[in-house]
């Protein structure tokens, strides 16, 4: 066998193989990889430079930050004090201004303890006893009457504590529900899976509004005389009600989506309907359904909003009552960019956890 000499300086000049193309490679590759493409991106260029730059002149460059409304009548730009001027209305509508710090630190405990869920580490049980005492917390400032707090009617609760009260109890709600009425439709029990199916039909067949209006205005027709239940439970219920039943349809494709053989390893295992669901079925089929689940809890985020027309004053009817004011009339297109942007920055918050929380569980693509 003959020995091969090897070239250590000629290997030592060798160069690696080029990995990294640069802008130029970069742009050909992802926005003129081909003639539509192409296309797209001049067309999207052409329209970016036509209305971009006429926009940040108005929104930035020539607007207004901290003035009254006849300065921002002479503006050629956006009049941004319409907002700043009102963002403590906006934020806590009603809510008594010199209490404005109660609803203020539920926000901040709720956002904390969100903070704490977004992070699968902190994840135990020490971390569901704190979501219970948080949310007792905050109902006790935003409600007062004990610990010498001063008591608030619940109908002067409004602008982002209430729509973030909505939101947060609804989906916290929603999401269980769902998964038994889910587990519900796929029972060998008749009377069970006869219900679930007629509950789920019945609300997916009905939109979200006439379910507020029954609670606002039929439910309490039958209730008896001098039995008041409070509008935002009312409203509270209906947002949970009508959530879970397309979350139920979520999970019931990942239930549908199991390989008949998980049932039988977990027969063959000798575990019964609760432990073969719980430990084995759900955690799988509720993984593949994260994306169509998030979908349905960011409708239910936004369509929270739908509350004002029960005459309820969530964020979105505390900014339009602001615009009704004859002082800040015609700054509407001021305070709906901001209330887009923080509807956005919500669903953008949902939306960027969900596809972490995918990640974290795609033990499939793990070597």
């Amino acid at each position: 066998m003959g020995i091969v000499a090897i070239d250590k300086e000629a290997i030592d000049r060798m160069k690696p193989p080029v990995v990294h193309r640069g802008i130029p490679g970069w742009l050909k590759e992802n926005l003129f990889n081909g003639v539509f493409n192409s296309i797209l991106t001049l067309v999207v260029l052409a329209f970016l430079l036509k209305f971009l730059p006429p926009f940040l002149k108005w929104a930035f460059i020539d607007s207004v930050w901290l003035t009254d409304s006849a300065t921002c009548k002479e503006c050629p730009g956006a009049c941004w004090s319409v907002v700043l001027k009102n963002l403590r209305f906006v934020f806590f509508g009603f809510y008594p201004h010199d209490l404005h710090w109660r609803p203020f630190t539920a926000i901040m405990l709720l956002f904390v303890l969100l903070f704490f869920s977004n992070n699968k580490r902190y994840w135990s049980k020490k971390l569901g006893y704190a979501w219970i005492i948080g949310l007792v917390l905050m109902g006790v400032l935003m409600k007062g009457g004990i610990l010498g707090l001063t008591p608030v009617d619940s109908m002067k609760w409004g602008g982002l504590p209430l729509t973030l009260l909505l939101s947060v109890f609804g989906l916290t709600a929603a999401y269980p529900l769902g998964v038994l009425l889910a587990l519900g439709r796929d029972s060998n029990l008749p009377m069970m899976r006869y219900l679930s199916i007629g509950y789920i039909e019945l609300i997916r067949g009905v939109p979200l509004i006439s379910l507020l209006f029954m609670s606002s205005i039929i439910f309490p027709l039958f209730l008896p005389e001098g039995v008041t239940i409070n509008k935002i439970l009312r409203a509270q219920a209906a947002i949970i009600l009508f959530t879970a039943a397309y979350v139920a349809e979520v999970v019931r494709g990942g239930l549908q989506g199991m390989a008949r053989g998980q049932y039988e390893a977990a027969e063959a295992l000798g575990l019964n309907y609760y432990q073969t669901m719980r430990l084995v079925i759900l955690p799988q089929a509720l993984k593949i359904v994260i994306p169509p689940t998030l979908s349905v809890l960011v409708s239910a985020f936004k369509d929270t909003s739908l509350v004002v027309i029960i005459a309820l004053y969530d964020f979105l009817l505390t900014s339009k009552t602001v615009i009704q004011n004859p002082e800040w009339m015609g700054f509407s297109t001021e305070m709906y960019l901001f209330v887009a942007l923080m509807y956005f920055l919500g669903c953008f918050s949902m939306s960027n956890f969900s596809r972490k929380l995918e990640r974290e569980l795609d033990t499939d693509q793990r070597s």
